[in-house]
């Protein structure tokens, strides 16, 4: 057994029956240790959770998010399956965090980010909190390193994101500006569905400061997709590879009340789904986290099945 990592509970994966793939529990393969597929041939997809709720309560978010993983693998397994025939999906488990060695369990994503796009996986992370980003886009910046291809990020949030650390340590609310520090000329970041009241006026003196495009949650409206498809192509255009994070905390409540930081007029899921199809038809997403989702508040599994539809949507996209 790998510390600090779980293997994959198959008994995760039910959904109805039938004689052919149908449904992605048919589909999703388990596999243990992380023993990533090699098989560069292949069209395939690796589910990775975390586990890590650290981040969260560093931050001062209500915990809980270290249960996702697993919440969002439940609805997954009775989704109906559309991707191409012959796509593999993999499941290789959880990372988790042990005894509030946050910086441990961000070690061995980041590494195992970097072996799944080494052979050539489709890379999707289930968090656990939004701390989750640096390691995943650190992972990234290390296989991209010898391409020289350059990397942009796409946040859906609510938040910046770009918090300082605190005693030099990294939180949920400082993962992009983690980022920005350790990669300065190489950071380029587009948040969509900032709120002001979630963010003081220091941050959007960071966001400066970072160069970050963003766009406020006000302007992140179905009645402006001209607009907003407008800022995303041309931010496309700029990068060769997007790394897309999707903070569940950036949807209003009344979609995703499960949530560590939840927002009575954050964004609703058609202007998301409209971004996600814009993004994945550029052909360039390589990698895509879901985090902030908290099974103990969610409701009917509402915000859990969102998460799962997210995902499903862009693979579709992606892999259809």
């Amino acid at each position: 057994m790998i510390p600090l990592h779980e293997n994959p509970t198959p008994s995760l994966w039910t959904g109805r029956s039938a004689e052919t793939i149908e449904y992605w529990h048919q589909a999703i393969i388990t596999v243990n240790e992380l023993a990533f597929n090699e098989d560069l041939n292949q069209r395939k997809v690796g589910i990775l959770g975390y586990a890590g709720d650290e981040g969260v309560r560093r931050n001062g978010g209500r915990i809980g998010a270290a249960s996702a993983p697993d919440a969002i693998r439940k609805v997954m397994g009775s989704t109906a399956f559309h991707l191409k025939p012959g796509t593999l999906l993999f499941d290789y488990g959880t990372i988790k965090t042990e005894q509030n060695d946050m910086e441990a369990s961000h070690a061995l994503i980041s590494k195992s980010v970097k072996k799944l796009l080494q052979t050539k996986h489709f890379p999707i992370l289930f968090g656990g909190g939004h701390d989750l980003a640096y390691a995943h886009a650190s992972g990234i910046f290390e296989y991209l390193k010898q391409k020289d291809e350059k990397l942009g990020i796409i946040n859906l949030d609510a938040h910046f994101d770009l918090r300082p650390m605190q005693n030099q340590r990294g939180h949920s609310g400082s993962p992009f500006f983690q980022l920005s520090q350790e990669h300065a000329h190489q950071f380029n970041y587009l948040c969509l569905g900032i709120q002001r009241a979630a963010n003081p006026q220091s941050l959007f003196k960071t966001a400066d400061q970072t160069n970050t495009k963003w766009m406020a949650m006000e302007d992140f409206r179905m009645n402006n997709w001209e607009v907003i498809q407008e800022k995303i192509l041309w931010f496309l255009d700029s990068v060769n590879k997007v790394y897309l994070s999707i903070d569940m905390d950036g949807f209003s409540s009344a979609f995703a009340p499960g949530v560590s930081a939840p927002s009575p007029i954050g964004f609703n899921p058609d202007i998301a789904f409209k971004v996600f199809e814009l993004i994945s038809s550029s052909k360039k997403l390589i990698s895509l986290d879901v985090v902030e989702l908290n099974p103990t508040f969610d409701q009917d599994q509402a915000t859990a099945r969102l998460a799962a539809r997210c995902t499903e949507y862009i693979l579709r996209k992606v892999f259809g």
